[in-house]
C-alpha cells in the first residue's frame, strides 16, 4: 500500500512539474502607443522597451501614464508538449489581472479580452484573465507572438498580479466551481438564512476523490458557518452540493469553498448579503457639522470663478461643441474640466460626472448622447487641475492625508467645493434645464455624487453612486486593507496626531454623515466582491438616505470594476427618471 501510494506522489508531482513549465519567463516587449498591426507576427518590435508583465507599468518608469500600451512576447513552444496539449485542447495563457481593460491575440487571432475598450470604457482590473490557446493554432518548434493591448483610464495600469505564465492546463484549469443562489444577485432581502448551491464541473480524465469544505466569514472577518463533507467527483462529469446556513445578522459574508482531492486543492469564493438595508452604522456627525459647510459654501461664494470657456476644434462634432473649462474655486484654487452643449438650441439636462481616485477625466461622455450637456470635473489634484495642489497617489503623505491634521485645510473640503462650483457654473449656461442636473461617477466620483447632492440639494435631480469611497472610516479601517494601511503608516510618521483626530475630520467628508441632506433619487451600484470600497460601507451612506425614491443594483460576481451592463443599467434609469 505505501509503495502504490508512494508511485502516486510520484506520478501526481512528476505531471505537476510539466503542468507548472512556465514559458514566457522574462521581460515583455511593450510600447505605450496603440496600433492594429501590433497584433501581428510579422510587426517588428526591436526598438520597443523592456518591462515585466506581472508588474503595474507606474512601477517600471511609466508613471503618471494612462491610456493605450501594448506588450508583445515571442516564444518558442517545444514539440515535446504537443500530445498533452492535444488531450486538452490546447495550452493555458494565465496573464494574472490587467488594469483596466485587454485584447489579447496569439499569432494575430484574439483569444480573449476583459472588460470594454473606449469609447464604450469598461473596466476589469480586478478578474484573472486565463486564456486558452487553441492547440490548431500553436506552431511547434517554431516562434508564436503573444501580444496583449491594454487600456487604462486611471490610477495603476498594465498586467499585474504576479507570474504570468505559458503552460499546459492541470487538474486545477479543468475542474470549475460554481456558487449560486436562489437570490440571483445574491441578496436576502428578508430573513436570516441562505442556500447556496455549489456545482462542480470536471473535465479532467481522472476521478477527483477527496474532501469539500465550506467557510463562511462575516464583512468582520468572523467565521459564522463551516461544515466538510467527503465528495467524489467522476471524470468528465458534473455535480452539486448544497448548503443551508442560518441564523445570519444583517451584513456581507464571503463563502470559501476548498476541495482538497488527488493531491491537489481547488477553491473559488463568492459572496452575499443578508438584509443589507437593516445594516445599522450611526451617523457620527461633530456638534459643528453643519456649521462648517455653510462656512466652506460662503468661502466658495466669495471667490471670483473667473469661468473661462476654451474651444477645442478637434473635439468638436456637428452636433456637439468641446470646451475646456478653467474657473476658481475655494482658496482661489485653479480647476478644469471637459465642457460639451449640443449644437442644437434648447433647453437640455446636465450630466455632472466626477473622477475616481487618481482619475484623470477626459472626454468621457458619448454615452450620454447629444440631448444632454455633460461636465466632467477633475476636482484639484487630479488630471488638468494639478496647478496649485498636486498631492501624490503612491506615497504617504498621499492625496488622501494632505492637511488631514487641519479640519479646515483638509482636501476634500475644497474638493467637494469644487463640484459645487461645477454645479454654479452649469447654473450659469442658458442651454441647461436646470431643473434636470445629474451628478454621478464611480468610486471616489460616487462619493463625490453624494456630497454634491448633498451640498447642493435643492439644485441636484438625480444623484447616481456606484460603488462609492469615502464611508464610514471607523469601520471601513478594519473591513479593508487599503486606504487604512495608509493612515496607519502617516500616523506613525505623525504620531503626534491622535486616532481621534483623525477620524474627527474625516466625518466633515464622511459621505455616511453627509447623505441625510440628500433631496434627490439616488442609484447605488455594489460590487459584491469589491475589497477596495466594501459593501457595507456602501450601504452605511445609502442606509442614512431619508429620500423616498432610492434604490440599488448588485452586481454580484463583481469588485471595485463594474461589468458593461451597468451603463445600461445607469443609462435607462437616469433616462426613465427625467421622463426621456
Amino acid at each position: 500500500m505505501r509503495i502504490i501510494i508512494f508511485i502516486l506522489i510520484v506520478t501526481f508531482g512528476f505531471q505537476q512539474l510539466i503542468f507548472a513549465q512556465n514559458l514566457v519567463q522574462g521581460k515583455w516587449k511593450f510600447i505605450t502607443s496603440d496600433s492594429n498591426e501590433y497584433s501581428k507576427p510579422s510587426f517588428n518590435d526591436k526598438d520597443w522597451k523592456e518591462i515585466e508583465a506581472g508588474i503595474l507599468w507606474e512601477n517600471q518608469g511609466y508613471e503618471g501614464y494612462n491610456g493605450f500600451a501594448w506588450y508583445r512576447f515571442t516564444v518558442i513552444i517545444p514539440s515535446e508538449m504537443k500530445a498533452n496539449a492535444a488531450k486538452d485542447g490546447g495550452l493555458l495563457l494565465d496573464l494574472q489581472k490587467i488594469d483596466d481593460a485587454d485584447e489579447t491575440f496569439f499569432n494575430g487571432m484574439l483569444i480573449g479580452g476583459s472588460g470594454q475598450m473606449p469609447p464604450n470604457y469598461m473596466g476589469a482590473y480586478d478578474k484573472e484573465r486565463k486564456y486558452i490557446i487553441p492547440f490548431s493554432k500553436i506552431l511547434w518548434d517554431k516562434e508564436n507572438t503573444i501580444a496583449v493591448r491594454v487600456y487604462d483610464q486611471l490610477g495603476g495600469g498594465g498586467i499585474y498580479g504576479g507570474n504570468v505564465s505559458l503552460r499546459m492546463m492541470g487538474l486545477n484549469d479543468n475542474l470549475k466551481i460554481r456558487v449560486n443562489c436562489l437570490q440571483s444577485d445574491h441578496i436576502v432581502r428578508l430573513g436570516n438564512s441562505i442556500e447556496l448551491t455549489v456545482s462542480f464541473t470536471n473535465d479532467n480524465n481522472v476521478l477527483l476523490d477527496g474532501m469539500i469544505r465550506i467557510e463562511v466569514k462575516s464583512d468582520f472577518g468572523n467565521i459564522v458557518f463551516s461544515q466538510e463533507k467527503t465528495f467524489i467527483l467522476e471524470k468528465k462529469s458534473k455535480k452539486q452540493q448544497k448548503f443551508l446556513i442560518s441564523d445570519l445578522a444583517p451584513g456581507f459574508y464571503k463563502a470559501t469553498i476548498h476541495f482538497n482531492a488527488n493531491f491537489t486543492t481547488f477553491q473559488t469564493t463568492t459572496s452575499f448579503g443578508i438584509e443589507p438595508e437593516k445594516i445599522v452604522s450611526p451617523t457620527d456627525r461633530q456638534p459643528d457639522f453643519e456649521d462648517y459647510w455653510n462656512r466652506a459654501r460662503k468661502e466658495l461664494a466669495a471667490v471670483d470663478p473667473q469661468y473661462k470657456l476654451i474651444r477645442i476644434d478637434s473635439l468638436c462634432t456637428p452636433t456637439r461643441n468641446a470646451y475646456l473649462l478653467e474657473m476658481r474655486s475655494l482658496g482661489n484654487v485653479l480647476i478644469r474640466g471637459w465642457y460639451a452643449e449640443p449644437v442644437k438650441p434648447g433647453k437640455y439636462p446636465a450630466i455632472l460626472q466626477l473622477p475616481g481616485y487618481s482619475g484623470n477625466m477626459e472626454m468621457t461622455w458619448a454615452y450620454a448622447g447629444d440631448d444632454f450637456v455633460v461636465l466632467a470635473l477633475n476636482i484639484r489634484g487630479h488630471g488638468n487641475s494639478r496647478d496649485n495642489i498636486a498631492p501624490s497617489f503612491n506615497s504617504v503623505p498621499s492625496y488622501l492625508q494632505t492637511q488631514l491634521a487641519d479640519k479646515e485645510q483638509y482636501i476634500y473640503r475644497g474638493a467637494y467645493m469644487d463640484t459645487r462650483r461645477a454645479v454654479d457654473f452649469l447654473f450659469t449656461r442658458s442651454i441647461v434645464d436646470t431643473t434636470k442636473l445629474v451628478v454621478e461617477g464611480g468610486s471616489q466620483g460616487g462619493a463625490l455624487s453624494y456630497a454634491t447632492a448633498a451640498l447642493n440639494n435643492d439644485r441636484i435631480r438625480l444623484c447616481v453612486a456606484a460603488v462609492p469611497f469615502l464611508s464610514d472610516f471607523p469601520h471601513y479601517f478594519i473591513l479593508g486593507n487599503w486606504p487604512g494601511n495608509e493612515f496607519k503608516e502617516y500616523k506613525m510618521n505623525y504620531p503626534e496626531l491622535s486616532w481621534e483626530k483623525i477620524y474627527e475630520t474625516l466625518s466633515y467628508i464622511d459621505i455616511k454623515n453627509l447623505a441625510p441632506w440628500i433631496k434627490a433619487p439616488v442609484l447605488m451600484s455594489v460590487g459584491l466582491m469589491d475589497e477596495t470600497c466594501p459593501p457595507h460601507i456602501n450601504f452605511a451612506a445609502y442606509n442614512q438616505l431619508k429620500v423616498p425614491e432610492k434604490e440599488y443594483r448588485i452586481f454580484p460576481e463583481s469588485g471595485h470594476g463594474l461589468p458593461a451592463e451597468y451603463n445600461e443599467v445607469r443609462n435607462k434609469w437616469i433616462r426613465t427618471q427625467l421622463g426621456m
